[in-house]
């Protein structure tokens, strides 16, 4: 939904797309907003921005001071979800901010948005401010579109790592808002006078799997998808079954261009008889299994110890290499040091933003399947949204077959909030435009 742009039009095939700007619209600083902002802005985050692979070479113009136009090299069914993605958003600055910008980043944060950057103290708190020249839409609000307005005067996002400090901090009526809070704070937090538990679903916990060693063999992949029982591993990571829900899908139900069950007879089959039928066929002989484990979060660390027992249970080799997050990543991408690690991934606007899901990615551990990167290219080239839904319910059934990875099922992740905050809504993160406190 067009929001800096009054409209947009889709021509030739998804070839050319032209944005007929809103005029009037105020920077931060007070400079208008115009098509040679747009077009700094947008050729910048191409270049920089991973979420704009898809763009390639695409190229943007101004055609007058309200009028753009992405020409667009290779036409696809995610060019403009991948515009719309809040994932290294697209954001819009002026032409001078960016002109000013190194590999490093703009040196100002100027933007249109309805609350403005006052002051940035690293590691310790953000400041915004009420954009009085803010100019909202008429429209109603709905997720990240629509009317927005900032019905405060300030908002400070403090910078709290310690989860007992911000629990504490919330019980004691400190702040209006807290993001994701242990799961084991639940219980305490319903029973809090004053606070509202916010769940929602955060995305899927998944055991990724490195193809380029011993589980390039899709027996032993297939012994690892019988090993294990999700809903015991995801209790062990998440404790009250409130927190996750067994399902085989990638996408969440509320996107019903892309919500598909396929696969569902390849998802939770635990039968550690066939697991160990499955090794015995491949040959198995003891090698050593590593499992890569983040002890900075617990759900990841206590999935990775369940995956070592079952593995065990099955007679295999398993070690765990624990370390925290920082250096896990680095780790997996050297395939020589590991064979799985647990990880989630959040919900995307269509399942073309998920790096694993195309060889060309280089994603650590990553598949060459040529059906999945056949399929996944069909579902950027299609015409329609119906062949791309048909093209990817395709897909999370070959996925299930090929199983380069395993979706273990949804998690629910939980923020809290004050019950003086009216107008507050999640979507993929906290939104306080359109919020006020009741005094």
């Amino acid at each position: 939904m067009p929001m800096l742009a009054e409209s947009y039009e889709i021509e030739d095939n998804g070839a050319k797309i032209t944005f007929y700007l809103r005029q009037g619209v105020k920077f931060h600083n007070g400079k208008e907003m115009t098509a040679e902002d747009v077009v700094a802005s947008m050729t910048r985050w191409q270049k920089f921005g991973a979420q704009a692979s898809d763009l390639g070479n695409s190229t943007w113009e101004a055609l007058d001071p309200y009028t753009v136009v992405l020409n667009v090299e290779k036409p696809s069914l995610s060019i403009m979800y991948t515009l719309a993605n809040t994932m290294q958003t697209s954001s819009i600055m002026p032409k001078e901010v960016i002109d000013e910008a190194d590999d490093t980043g703009v040196k100002e944060y100027i933007g249109t948005g309805p609350f403005k950057l006052e002051k940035w103290e690293y590691d310790s708190y953000i400041h915004l401010t009420k954009f009085e020249d803010y100019q909202p839409l008429d429209e109603p609000a709905s997720g990240l579109a629509g009317r927005k307005e900032a019905l405060v005067d300030e908002i400070y996002f403090y910078f709290v790592p310690d989860d007992s400090t911000r629990l504490n901090a919330m019980l004691n009526g400190e702040y209006h808002y807290c993001y994701e809070l242990p799961l084991d704070s639940y219980d305490q937090l319903i029973q809090a006078e004053g606070l509202v538990v916010d769940q929602y679903a955060f995305g899927f916990q998944a055991a990724m799997i490195n193809k380029k060693g011993l589980f390039g063999d899709l027996r032993y992949r297939q012994a690892l998808n019988y090993a294990m029982d999700n809903k015991e591993l995801l209790s062990l990571a998440f404790g009250n079954e409130d927190f996750f829900e067994l399902t085989p899908a990638y996408m969440r139900k509320e996107q019903v261009d892309w919500y598909t069950e396929a696969g569902k007879e390849n998802y939770n089959v635990t039968d550690r008889e066939k697991a160990r039928e499955l090794l015995e066929e491949a040959g198995y002989n003891g090698e050593v299994v590593t499992i890569l484990a983040a002890t900075d979060y617990s759900y990841h660390y206590n999935a990775a110890i369940y995956t070592q027992q079952v593995l065990q249970e099955i007679g295999m080799n398993v070690e765990i290499d624990a370390t925290d997050w920082a250096t896990l990543v680095s780790k997996r991408a050297d395939p020589e040091l590991w064979d799985i690690f647990h990880t989630f991934w959040t919900t995307n606007a269509t399942p073309l933003q998920y790096p694993f899901l195309y060889s060309k990615a280089n994603y650590p551990g990553w598949t060459d399947n040529p059906e999945i990167d056949r399929l996944y290219e069909e579902i950027q080239n299609a015409e329609t949204q119906e062949i791309g839904t048909q093209k990817w319910e395709e897909l999370q059934a070959l996925i299930w077959e090929d199983l380069p990875l395993i979706n273990i099922g949804l998690v629910y992740f939980i923020s809290t909030y004050s019950e003086d905050l009216e107008g507050y809504v999640e979507h993929m993160g906290p939104i306080f435009w359109n919020v006020s406190i009741n005094q």
